[in-house]
């Protein structure tokens, strides 16, 4: 039961260190913070207790560190955080796709003198990345729906904040944004 309780991290300033993944944490990894004191816990898992010989306590299921950390100034250059900053969608032809179906493609082709960056990296589908093959946008008659650029930290988790993950815990809803309602007076 303990294992699919993992805990949502957050920052010192009480938002997640990232939405998209969403900062999670083990059960394990959670309460070994409690211990070394570097968290405090903001809500815990009623039907998941933890117990030794000597000692029971519910798992947390919603932390804070105790100690800011910055995020990174720049975005690392991924995978991941290009499809990410092109959300999930192919440049060229516009399809939204999950992971496992996007490759990114060189704008100015590699054999070419293309930089594998920001500026020369898109997400494409796989249809559109054989058709364009070794050519230019102009070249192949594929204009990119925008053009590639280096995103901000804030850019990527704005857009993370559109991808939920499949699972919220109810104790995590007050720590996300995700479209939520809010009451009024």
């Amino acid at each position: 039961m303990l294992d699919n309780r993992a805990a949502l991290v957050l920052n010192a300033d009480f938002r997640p260190l990232s939405y998209f993944p969403l900062s999670l944490w083990s059960w394990r990894d959670a309460v070994k913070a409690v211990f070394l004191e570097k968290v405090n816990v903001l809500a815990e898992y009623d039907d998941a207790p933890v117990r030794s010989p000597t000692f029971e306590m519910h798992a947390p299921s919603v932390i804070s560190l105790k100690e800011y950390i910055a995020p990174a100034k720049r975005p690392a250059f991924t995978r991941f955080n290009v499809f990410l900053r092109d959300q999930f969608c192919c440049s060229y032809c516009g399809v939204k796709a999950v992971t496992s179906e996007l490759t990114f493609d060189h704008v100015i082709p590699r054999s070419r003198g293309g930089r594998t960056d920001w500026a020369n990296v898109a997400t494409a589908c796989g249809a559109c990345n054989l058709a364009k093959a070794n050519l230019t946008p102009k070249e192949a008659h594929m204009p990119l729906r925008h053009t590639p650029t280096e995103p901000t930290v804030y850019e990527l988790q704005a857009r993370g904040q559109a991808f939920p993950p499949n699972f919220l815990h109810e104790s995590w809803r007050d720590y996300l944004y995700w479209d939520s309602v809010l009451e009024s007076d």
